[in-house]
């Protein structure tokens, strides 16, 4: 049937303020191990032990240990594992992960000053998601249904009769699925909303892309007893999403196809020491801490809906849209406390431990700019408090022991637990007086659960030149929600009940890592 509704995107082109959405800001606040193969070989617990490259981003005093100059590249091929892939997805892809070298100079006897650079992937965007359930009488229509039904004030009719909402509760869906599904006129030209009962889902999301980090380092070692590091690093993001989602309504089929783009740079400084408190002993303990990211970026999307009707396809009113806007998000502190010893020169061994709280990240409204040219934004008062409410602090916690049967081999092993990003309660909610769901196009989350890492690594040096291989897996299991039940959250008991049925997801991953150096 013909849809005769113009819902408002009337106030998405006029409006220049923007935000971003509490889920979309996790993906990209994630926390991973990423680095040569010998830090992932330990499972990244070298915070306190130093002299690998990749501690210049979690421990800057690392490379105050370095006492010869070196250079790395590191190559890795990653698989994600019981998942189906659609058209050009691929589960297993290969990746350029690290490329980096230290110069170290002896400033005395006992003493260095250590400049370094290094790339490498922070995060790693390769993710596919299948998940199907029953619906038992919600949908997704109902969403924009459950909004309409709960405040007519949302809604008003402009000179025409086209249906106009300046409300920026309703998100992109809201506009695809009032033109084509929710509103109906008889022959008369009486209108009438409708919330149509679902009987299940199926969703694919597949995700690509990465967060390119290049951190400068400055650090020094003070009689081989104190050592000290900071870096500022600039991190380069490149996001991208798609998503299927295939609803059945009876007879009729709705499908939503969503892609999203987002780019755009941050930057953070990092700090930190590493003392041996006993000069007779190697043991030495590290500390760290990090700013913020502070990151600007744009998100953009194109999202299209079709439906069939008894199998055809059916005709529809405005079958997409598409929006970009920038925004600003700071992430959360972060802290570290390492430890770390060697026996002989046989074995090393690597405690490390890092807590960040996301519930305070901070998504900040870009809003112009002061007399002097200078971008000022403020923080969005509904997002934040979203954010405190869906997200938690998190612990990491990474063990790791290097073994040397013979001084040019090393065999090495680490284990990480990562405590769970979201309070189970969690969900993304579209009634928030936000900009972050005014240009929502997707309704679906995933709250996931904690995370464990097993690693393992052989090294080999010839002369100079070192060879490292690694291999990392990592699961984490998690529950999908197509969408939120508005009318629980409206504390209302006039709209319909919206419970679907959840669908239990993983993410289990393997990784080999390889890295090639050469010291001089």
């Amino acid at each position: 049937m013909k849809k005769k509704i113009l819902f408002g995107l009337l106030a998405m082109t006029a409006i220049a303020a923007n935000g971003q959405e509490t889920y979309e800001n996790a993906n990209l606040m994630k926390p991973e191990l990423t680095g040569t193969a010998r830090y992932i070989g330990m499972g990244g617990a070298m915070e306190a032990l130093g002299a690998d490259i990749s501690t210049i981003s979690t421990n800057p005093a690392g490379i105050g240990l370095f006492r010869s100059s070196s250079v790395n590249i590191s190559f890795g091929l990653s698989s994600q594992q019981d998942v189906t892939t659609y058209g050009s997805d691929h589960k297993t892809v290969p990746s350029f992960d690290q490329a980096g070298f230290v110069y170290s100079m002896r400033t005395n006897s006992n003493s260095f000053l250590n400049f370094a650079f290094n790339y490498s992937k922070s995060r790693n965007f390769n993710q596919i998601l299948n998940a199907v359930g029953n619906l038992n009488g919600s949908s997704q229509n109902k969403l924009t249904y459950n909004k309409f039904a709960s405040n007519d004030d949302f809604l008003y009719f402009d000179k025409d009769g086209t249906i106009l909402s300046d409300y920026i509760q309703f998100s992109q869906l809201d506009y695809l699925y009032a033109n084509n599904i929710n509103y109906e006129e008889d022959a008369d030209g009486n209108g009438t909303f409708y919330g149509y009962d679902g009987d299940a889902y199926d969703m694919y999301r597949a995700q690509s892309g990465y967060i390119g980090r290049y951190d400068f380092n400055i650090s020094g070692n003070v009689n081989n007893r104190f050592y000290w590091g900071l870096t500022v690093g600039v991190q380069d993001v490149h996001y991208n999403g798609f998503s299927d989602y295939i609803e059945t309504l009876g007879n009729s089929t709705v499908e939503v196809m969503d892609t999203r783009k987002i780019t755009g740079n941050g930057v953070d400084i990092k700090a930190g020491i590493i003392f041996r408190p006993v000069a007779e002993s190697p043991f030495r303990i590290g500390l760290s801490v990090s700013t913020p990211t502070w990151y600007k970026l744009t998100t953009s999307n194109y999202t299209s809906m079709s439906l069939l009707n008894s199998g055809v396809s059916q005709e529809l009113y405005d079958p997409d849209s598409n929006e970009s806007y920038e925004f600003k998000l700071y992430t959360p502190w972060k802290f570290g406390a390492s430890l770390g010893h060697t026996v002989g020169n046989n074995l090393a061994l690597g405690l490390s431990y890092e807590y960040a709280d996301y519930s305070t990240a901070d998504t900040r409204v870009i809003d112009g700019y002061d007399y002097y040219g200078n971008e000022e934004s403020y923080s969005e008062y509904a997002t934040n408090q979203h954010t405190k409410n869906t997200l938690k602090g998190v612990s990491t916690l990474k063990v790791g022991a290097e073994f040397k049967p013979d001084p040019a081999l090393a065999v090495r092993l680490g284990f990480n637990y990562v405590s769970p990003m979201y309070n189970k309660s969690g969900a993304k909610d579209g009634t928030l007086d936000s900009y972050g769901v005014f240009y929502q196009s997707q309704s679906d989350f995933t709250n996931w659960e904690d995370t464990y890492r097993v690693t393992a690594g052989l090294g080999y040096n010839i002369d100079r030149f070192n060879i490292d291989l690694a291999y990392q897996y990592s699961t984490t299991n998690g529950k999908f929600s197509p969408f939120y039940d508005y009318a629980d959250n409206m504390n209302t008991d006039c709209l319909p009940n919206n419970n679907f049925e959840q669908c239990k997801v993983s993410n289990k991953r393997h990784q080999l890592m390889l890295t090639l150096g050469y010291r001089f």
